[in-house]
């Protein structure tokens, strides 16, 4: 597993109600995933959100398959 992404990513109950944002935001992993799953590019999310830098979405396609990874292991 790769927590290189750890130092990106905050759950804060006082923040989008815990969701997992990116440290310093507001913007949650959900709404970084949901623009891609949109067919947004990369460049065209740090466009609308010039606080976001590549490490970001990196980190949050990484948290994603990482909790991906947990799901499998509770089902099984």
């Amino acid at each position: 597993m790769n927590e290189a992404y750890l130092p990106f990513i905050s759950v804060d109950p006082e923040i989008r109600f815990g969701k997992p944002c990116i440290v310093g935001t507001r913007i949650a992993i959900v709404d970084i995933l949901q623009m891609m799953a949109n067919g947004l590019s990369h460049e065209e999310i740090l466009d609308e959100f010039p606080v976001l830098l590549p490490v970001h979405l990196q980190a949050a396609l990484q948290f994603a398959a990482y909790r991906e990874q947990i799901i499998k292991a509770i089902a099984q």
